[in-house]
């Protein structure tokens, strides 16, 4: 009797099936392609820091 749990591939064999079910990487970003990231909003889930928390609360059911 043998202990058989599947196909037996090469890493050639599932390189390919890698390749298959998941295509290319996309090139890589050049240093000069990449940007930084400058938040200019202000976030939303918070009240403006002149509001007290009190008036946040009532006005939001809390």
């Amino acid at each position: 009797m043998t202990d058989h749990a599947g196909p037996s591939f090469t890493d050639e064999e599932y390189a390919f099936l890698r390749h298959v079910r998941f295509g290319e990487m996309p090139p890589t970003a050049r240093p000069e392609e990449r940007t930084a990231l400058t938040e200019t909003d202000p976030r939303r889930d918070q009240p403006d820091p002149g509001d007290g928390r009190d008036r946040w609360d009532l006005r939001h059911g809390a």
